[in-house]
């Protein structure tokens, strides 16, 4: 059965119930995610939106593998995440998932194909590296290093470093939080298209409430809850959003 757009397909890419996070710093407890269910659907996107605080980059870090759940599950198709070793999160992040955070994390002595390149040596059916450059725009400028590059190019290029794995989810923390309003929406056209074109399931982590028309569903968090999900009838392109 095939979903309709913005709803769960009917085996999710991941299926959380009870999701609960617990740090401790001594004795001083932080509960950083309460009781999150969540089911998320094949190439859906979705935007997590919050303040800070609210549990959405722990809830992202335990759907990426970063980092496993105090309490309850989460599960990648048939794969339980919150039970899995530390090797197995590792083989599941290299062959799973593309991250894209804040911080475009380039290595500043690599040109733009040579820090996308990296990734294709810990993968099996890497994407040419060329195509992936080319997917994000970047074609003209892929013989340059990080030092010749805007903020907005160095973010296309941590996300082709993402995609060039083929990866069947795109997970971002704040992909736009260091870049002005044009370029913003710069950034947020390539990972529209990857999520379109690809047919990657995106989750984008971010403050800003202008973001959330460009997703499929929008996830409110609180309090390390979901305070309510919303349904986007009418999606909107990064181009027409205002903020």
């Amino acid at each position: 059965m095939t979903p309709e757009r913005g709803l769960p397909a009917a085996v999710p890419v991941f299926h959380a119930r009870g999701l609960t996070k617990t740090y401790r710093t001594g004795e001083i407890e932080v509960r950083a995610l309460r009781e999150v269910d969540l089911d998320v659907g094949r190439g859906e996107f979705i935007v997590l939106l919050g303040p800070s605080g609210s549990g959405k980059s722990t809830l992202l870090n335990i759907l990426g593998g970063l980092d496993v759940p105090s309490a309850g599950e989460v599960r990648f198709g048939e794969q339980d995440l919150s039970t899995a070793s530390e090797a197995e999160l590792t083989t599941y992040r290299r062959r799973h998932v593309g991250f894209v955070f804040q911080f475009y994390n380039l290595i500043p002595s690599l040109t733009v194909r040579e820090n996308v390149a990296l990734v294709t040596d810990i993968v099996d059916n890497a994407m040419p590296v060329d195509e992936a450059i080319d997917r994000v725009g970047l074609t003209p400028r892929r013989d340059h290093f990080p030092s010749q590059l805007s903020g907005g190019e160095q973010q296309r290029v941590a996300i082709a470093r993402a995609i060039v794995k083929r990866p069947e989810v795109l997970l971002c923390d704040e992909p736009t939080g260091a870049l002005d309003y044009q370029t913003g929406k710069l950034v947020l056209e390539v990972i529209a298209r990857i999520n379109q074109e690809i047919g990657t399931t995106a989750i984008v982590i971010t403050h800003n409430a202008a973001i959330a028309g460009m997703a499929d569903r929008v996830v409110y968090l609180g309090d390390g809850r979901i305070q309510r999900v919303e349904v986007n009838a009418h999606k909107l392109k990064p181009s027409e959003l205002s903020w």
